[in-house]
Protein backbone atom coordinates (compact mmCIF):
# COMPACT_ATOMS: atom_id res chain seq x y z
CA UNK A 1 0.00 0.00 0.00
CA UNK A 2 1.58 3.14 -1.07
CA UNK A 3 1.33 6.30 1.07
CA UNK A 4 0.36 9.55 -0.53
CA UNK A 5 2.91 12.35 -0.06
CA UNK A 6 1.42 15.79 0.55
CA UNK A 7 1.68 18.50 -2.04
CA UNK A 8 4.69 20.78 -1.33
CA UNK A 9 2.73 23.90 -2.34
CA UNK A 10 -0.06 23.07 0.05
CA UNK A 11 2.45 22.38 2.84
CA UNK A 12 4.10 25.74 2.31
CA UNK A 13 0.70 27.46 2.47
CA UNK A 14 -0.19 25.65 5.69
CA UNK A 15 3.20 26.69 7.20
CA UNK A 16 2.62 30.33 6.24
CA UNK A 17 -0.79 30.27 7.87
CA UNK A 18 0.61 28.73 11.02
CA UNK A 19 3.57 31.25 11.39
CA UNK A 20 2.73 34.58 12.98
CA UNK A 21 2.81 37.65 10.79
CA UNK A 22 6.00 39.79 11.06
CA UNK A 23 5.60 43.18 12.70
CA UNK A 24 5.40 45.97 10.16
CA UNK A 25 8.43 48.26 9.93
CA UNK A 26 7.52 51.70 11.28
CA UNK A 27 9.14 55.01 10.58
CA UNK A 28 9.30 57.97 12.99
CA UNK A 29 6.96 59.84 10.68
CA UNK A 30 4.26 57.15 11.01
CA UNK A 31 4.67 57.09 14.80
CA UNK A 32 4.18 60.84 14.98
CA UNK A 33 1.06 60.67 12.71
CA UNK A 34 -0.62 58.32 15.18
CA UNK A 35 -0.32 60.91 17.94
CA UNK A 36 -3.04 63.52 18.43
CA UNK A 37 -2.40 66.93 16.81
CA UNK A 38 -1.91 68.67 20.18
CA UNK A 39 0.88 66.32 21.34
CA UNK A 40 3.75 68.18 22.98
CA UNK A 41 7.40 67.75 21.89
CA UNK A 42 8.06 65.75 25.06
CA UNK A 43 5.20 63.34 24.23
CA UNK A 44 6.47 62.97 20.65
CA UNK A 45 9.96 62.16 21.90
CA UNK A 46 8.59 59.57 24.35
CA UNK A 47 6.55 57.90 21.60
CA UNK A 48 9.55 57.65 19.27
CA UNK A 49 11.74 56.20 22.05
CA UNK A 50 9.02 53.63 22.88
CA UNK A 51 8.72 52.53 19.22
CA UNK A 52 12.45 52.20 18.53
CA UNK A 53 14.94 50.40 20.76
CA UNK A 54 18.61 51.23 20.14
CA UNK A 55 21.00 48.52 21.13
CA UNK A 56 24.28 49.46 22.83
CA UNK A 57 27.32 49.26 20.58
CA UNK A 58 30.33 47.60 22.17
CA UNK A 59 33.86 47.86 20.91
CA UNK A 60 35.42 44.69 19.66
CA UNK A 61 37.61 42.85 22.14
CA UNK A 62 39.29 40.70 19.53
CA UNK A 63 43.04 41.26 18.89
CA UNK A 64 44.05 43.73 16.23
CA UNK A 65 45.76 41.73 13.49
CA UNK A 66 46.73 44.87 11.54
CA UNK A 67 48.99 46.41 14.15
CA UNK A 68 52.26 48.07 13.26
CA UNK A 69 55.39 45.92 12.95
CA UNK A 70 57.17 45.41 16.23
CA UNK A 71 54.03 45.86 18.35
CA UNK A 72 53.60 42.56 20.11
CA UNK A 73 50.84 43.33 22.58
CA UNK A 74 47.38 44.39 21.51
CA UNK A 75 46.50 47.96 22.45
CA UNK A 76 42.94 48.74 23.44
CA UNK A 77 41.22 51.55 21.51
CA UNK A 78 40.59 53.23 24.85
CA UNK A 79 44.35 53.58 25.46
CA UNK A 80 45.37 56.94 23.96
CA UNK A 81 48.97 56.95 25.19
CA UNK A 82 51.60 56.93 22.46
CA UNK A 83 54.15 54.11 22.24
CA UNK A 84 57.69 54.83 23.29
CA UNK A 85 59.06 54.85 19.74
CA UNK A 86 56.60 57.65 18.93
CA UNK A 87 57.76 59.75 21.91
CA UNK A 88 61.52 59.25 21.60
CA UNK A 89 63.48 61.07 18.91
CA UNK A 90 67.11 61.60 18.12
CA UNK A 91 67.01 65.00 19.90
CA UNK A 92 64.91 63.91 22.89
CA UNK A 93 67.82 64.40 25.30
CA UNK A 94 68.84 67.75 23.87
CA UNK A 95 68.07 70.55 26.36
CA UNK A 96 67.51 73.15 23.62
CA UNK A 97 65.12 71.09 21.52
CA UNK A 98 61.50 70.47 22.48
CA UNK A 99 59.61 68.60 19.82
CA UNK A 100 56.30 68.79 21.64
CA UNK A 101 55.99 72.56 21.42
CA UNK A 102 55.53 72.61 17.66
CA UNK A 103 56.19 75.52 15.34
CA UNK A 104 54.89 79.07 15.51
CA UNK A 105 53.10 80.72 12.66
CA UNK A 106 52.92 84.38 11.77
CA UNK A 107 55.06 87.34 12.76
CA UNK A 108 55.39 88.46 16.38
CA UNK A 109 54.01 91.94 16.98
CA UNK A 110 55.72 94.77 18.81
CA UNK A 111 55.07 94.68 22.56
CA UNK A 112 53.13 97.55 24.11
CA UNK A 113 55.61 99.92 25.78
CA UNK A 114 55.45 100.24 29.55
CA UNK A 115 53.69 103.32 30.94
CA UNK A 116 52.82 104.34 34.47
CA UNK A 117 49.29 105.20 33.40
CA UNK A 118 48.78 101.53 32.50
CA UNK A 119 50.30 100.28 35.75
CA UNK A 120 47.47 99.73 38.23
CA UNK A 121 49.80 99.17 41.19
CA UNK A 122 51.77 102.41 40.84
CA UNK A 123 48.60 104.33 40.04
CA UNK A 124 46.91 103.05 43.20
CA UNK A 125 50.08 103.85 45.19
CA UNK A 126 50.21 107.43 43.92
CA UNK A 127 46.51 107.97 44.57
CA UNK A 128 46.86 106.56 48.09
CA UNK A 129 49.87 108.80 48.81
CA UNK A 130 47.97 111.84 47.53
CA UNK A 131 44.97 111.13 49.76
CA UNK A 132 47.13 110.50 52.84
CA UNK A 133 49.16 113.66 52.11
CA UNK A 134 46.01 115.77 51.91
CA UNK A 135 44.67 114.32 55.17
CA UNK A 136 48.04 114.82 56.90
CA UNK A 137 48.31 118.41 55.68
CA UNK A 138 44.77 119.18 56.80
CA UNK A 139 45.48 117.86 60.31
CA UNK A 140 48.93 119.52 60.59
CA UNK A 141 48.30 122.78 58.81
CA UNK A 142 49.27 124.95 61.78
CA UNK A 143 52.48 123.02 62.32
CA UNK A 144 53.40 123.38 58.65
CA UNK A 145 52.76 127.13 58.69
CA UNK A 146 54.78 127.53 61.88
CA UNK A 147 57.72 125.66 60.37
CA UNK A 148 57.52 127.82 57.25
CA UNK A 149 57.43 130.97 59.40
CA UNK A 150 60.51 130.05 61.43
CA UNK A 151 62.48 128.56 58.57
CA UNK A 152 63.88 131.87 57.32
CA UNK A 153 64.49 133.42 60.73
CA UNK A 154 65.53 132.09 64.09
CA UNK A 155 62.74 131.87 66.69
CA UNK A 156 63.34 133.51 70.01
CA UNK A 157 62.12 132.97 73.55
CA UNK A 158 59.74 130.09 74.16
CA UNK A 159 59.32 129.38 70.44
CA UNK A 160 62.90 128.14 70.26
CA UNK A 161 62.20 125.62 73.05
CA UNK A 162 59.04 124.17 71.49
CA UNK A 163 59.20 120.45 70.78
CA UNK A 164 57.33 118.39 68.22
CA UNK A 165 54.35 116.25 69.14
CA UNK A 166 53.93 112.65 68.06
CA UNK A 167 51.53 113.67 65.27
CA UNK A 168 54.03 116.23 63.97
CA UNK A 169 56.81 113.63 63.96
CA UNK A 170 54.58 111.30 61.94
CA UNK A 171 53.79 114.20 59.61
CA UNK A 172 57.49 114.83 58.99
CA UNK A 173 58.28 111.14 58.58
CA UNK A 174 55.48 110.57 56.08
CA UNK A 175 56.46 113.48 53.88
CA UNK A 176 60.12 112.41 53.99
CA UNK A 177 59.11 108.92 52.82
CA UNK A 178 56.86 110.51 50.17
CA UNK A 179 59.85 112.51 48.91
CA UNK A 180 61.91 109.30 48.66
CA UNK A 181 59.09 107.54 46.80
CA UNK A 182 58.58 110.39 44.32
CA UNK A 183 62.31 110.70 43.70
CA UNK A 184 62.44 106.95 43.05
CA UNK A 185 59.51 107.16 40.58
CA UNK A 186 61.18 110.07 38.75
CA UNK A 187 64.47 108.14 38.58
CA UNK A 188 62.58 105.06 37.37
CA UNK A 189 60.85 106.96 34.55
CA UNK A 190 64.10 108.67 33.54
CA UNK A 191 65.88 105.31 33.46
CA UNK A 192 63.23 103.70 31.25
CA UNK A 193 63.26 106.64 28.85
CA UNK A 194 66.96 107.48 28.57
CA UNK A 195 69.03 104.53 29.83
CA UNK A 196 67.44 101.09 29.35
CA UNK A 197 64.10 99.30 29.54
CA UNK A 198 65.25 95.74 30.31
CA UNK A 199 66.75 94.72 33.63
CA UNK A 200 67.82 91.57 35.40
CA UNK A 201 65.00 92.08 37.90
CA UNK A 202 61.81 90.09 37.42
CA UNK A 203 59.48 93.06 37.98
CA UNK A 204 59.41 96.80 37.41
CA UNK A 205 58.38 97.30 41.02
CA UNK A 206 61.66 95.83 42.23
CA UNK A 207 63.55 98.57 40.39
CA UNK A 208 61.35 101.22 42.03
CA UNK A 209 62.03 99.52 45.39
CA UNK A 210 65.79 99.62 44.76
CA UNK A 211 65.63 103.34 43.97
CA UNK A 212 63.48 103.94 47.06
CA UNK A 213 66.02 102.14 49.25
CA UNK A 214 68.88 104.20 47.79
CA UNK A 215 67.10 107.51 48.42
CA UNK A 216 66.00 106.48 51.92
CA UNK A 217 69.58 105.49 52.81
CA UNK A 218 70.81 108.82 51.40
CA UNK A 219 68.52 110.88 53.64
CA UNK A 220 69.18 108.76 56.73
CA UNK A 221 72.97 108.96 56.32
CA UNK A 222 72.83 112.68 55.64
CA UNK A 223 70.78 113.31 58.78
CA UNK A 224 73.20 111.17 60.78
CA UNK A 225 76.16 113.18 59.44
CA UNK A 226 74.41 116.46 60.28
CA UNK A 227 73.65 115.19 63.79
CA UNK A 228 77.26 114.26 64.47
CA UNK A 229 78.82 117.45 63.03
CA UNK A 230 76.31 119.87 64.55
CA UNK A 231 76.56 118.20 67.97
CA UNK A 232 80.32 118.65 67.93
CA UNK A 233 80.48 122.27 66.72
CA UNK A 234 77.14 123.91 67.61
CA UNK A 235 75.51 121.99 70.45
CA UNK A 236 72.57 119.65 70.83
CA UNK A 237 69.75 122.24 70.78
CA UNK A 238 70.81 123.78 67.49
CA UNK A 239 71.37 120.31 66.08
CA UNK A 240 67.77 119.32 66.90
CA UNK A 241 66.39 122.54 65.36
CA UNK A 242 68.48 121.95 62.23
CA UNK A 243 67.13 118.42 61.80
CA UNK A 244 63.59 119.81 62.06
CA UNK A 245 64.41 122.33 59.34
CA UNK A 246 66.01 119.61 57.21
CA UNK A 247 62.90 117.44 57.48
CA UNK A 248 60.75 120.44 56.58
CA UNK A 249 62.86 121.12 53.46
CA UNK A 250 62.60 117.43 52.52
CA UNK A 251 58.81 117.56 52.97
CA UNK A 252 58.64 120.59 50.67
CA UNK A 253 60.65 118.69 48.08
CA UNK A 254 58.18 115.81 48.25
CA UNK A 255 55.16 118.08 47.79
CA UNK A 256 56.86 119.93 44.93
CA UNK A 257 57.69 116.69 43.11
CA UNK A 258 54.12 115.34 43.23
CA UNK A 259 52.87 117.49 40.28
CA UNK A 260 55.96 116.43 38.30
CA UNK A 261 55.17 112.73 38.70
CA UNK A 262 51.53 113.26 37.73
CA UNK A 263 52.42 115.35 34.66
CA UNK A 264 55.06 112.90 33.49
CA UNK A 265 52.94 109.80 34.09
CA UNK A 266 49.53 110.91 32.86
CA UNK A 267 50.08 113.97 30.63
CA UNK A 268 53.16 112.86 28.64
CA UNK A 269 55.53 115.48 29.98
CA UNK A 270 58.85 115.22 28.15
CA UNK A 271 61.88 113.87 29.98
CA UNK A 272 63.86 117.06 29.35
CA UNK A 273 61.22 119.22 31.03
CA UNK A 274 60.90 116.71 33.88
CA UNK A 275 64.66 116.77 34.50
CA UNK A 276 64.66 120.57 34.42
CA UNK A 277 61.76 120.69 36.91
CA UNK A 278 63.42 118.20 39.29
CA UNK A 279 66.73 120.08 39.06
CA UNK A 280 64.95 123.35 39.85
CA UNK A 281 63.29 121.80 42.92
CA UNK A 282 66.62 120.42 44.17
CA UNK A 283 68.45 123.73 43.59
CA UNK A 284 65.76 125.73 45.42
CA UNK A 285 65.89 123.25 48.30
CA UNK A 286 69.67 123.59 48.55
CA UNK A 287 69.39 127.39 48.51
CA UNK A 288 66.85 127.21 51.35
CA UNK A 289 69.14 124.95 53.39
CA UNK A 290 72.15 127.17 52.67
CA UNK A 291 70.28 130.22 53.91
CA UNK A 292 68.99 128.33 56.95
CA UNK A 293 72.50 127.17 57.89
CA UNK A 294 73.74 130.76 57.56
CA UNK A 295 70.95 132.13 59.78
CA UNK A 296 71.30 129.39 62.39
CA UNK A 297 75.08 128.84 62.62
CA UNK A 298 77.06 131.62 60.90
CA UNK A 299 74.95 134.77 61.12
CA UNK A 300 76.96 136.42 63.91
CA UNK A 301 80.29 135.16 62.63
CA UNK A 302 82.35 136.28 59.69
CA UNK A 303 83.32 132.73 58.74
CA UNK A 304 82.33 132.77 55.09
CA UNK A 305 84.80 130.10 54.09
CA UNK A 306 83.61 127.82 56.90
CA UNK A 307 79.96 127.94 55.76
CA UNK A 308 81.00 127.09 52.21
CA UNK A 309 83.05 124.13 53.42
CA UNK A 310 80.25 123.09 55.79
CA UNK A 311 77.61 123.18 53.06
CA UNK A 312 79.75 121.51 50.41
CA UNK A 313 80.80 118.70 52.73
CA UNK A 314 77.29 117.94 54.01
CA UNK A 315 75.08 118.79 51.01
CA UNK A 316 76.92 118.96 47.69
CA UNK A 317 79.23 115.97 48.15
CA UNK A 318 76.44 113.62 49.36
CA UNK A 319 74.30 114.73 46.40
CA UNK A 320 77.09 113.95 43.91
CA UNK A 321 77.72 110.63 45.65
CA UNK A 322 74.01 109.81 45.33
CA UNK A 323 74.17 110.48 41.59
CA UNK A 324 77.20 108.21 41.21
CA UNK A 325 75.55 105.43 43.21
CA UNK A 326 72.40 105.61 41.08
CA UNK A 327 74.45 105.39 37.89
CA UNK A 328 76.33 102.35 39.20
CA UNK A 329 73.12 100.64 40.33
CA UNK A 330 71.42 101.13 36.97
CA UNK A 331 74.53 99.98 35.10
CA UNK A 332 74.67 96.84 37.24
CA UNK A 333 70.96 95.99 36.89
CA UNK A 334 70.40 96.70 33.22
CA UNK A 335 70.80 94.01 30.56
CA UNK A 336 73.59 94.84 28.12
CA UNK A 337 73.04 93.44 24.63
Amino acid sequence: MTSLQPDSIAAAADTAKAAPAAAPVLHPYEVLRRLPPDATPAQQDSAVQAAFHVENTHLSTRPDTLSLPGQEDWVSPRDVSLPQYYRETFFSKDSVFYSETGGRYGVAGDPVPYTVRGDDTLTALLIGCFIIAMVAFANSRRFFLREAKYFFREPGGRAAEMTETAAEVRFHSFFAMLACLLFSVVAFLYTLECVADTFVLSSQYQLVGVFFGVFAAYYVLKMLAYWVVNNVFFGRKKSVRWLRSLLFATSVEGMALFPLVLLQAYFDLSVQKAVAYAALVIILSKIMLFYKSFVMFFRHKNFYMQIILYFCALEIMPLLSLWGILVKVVDYLKINF
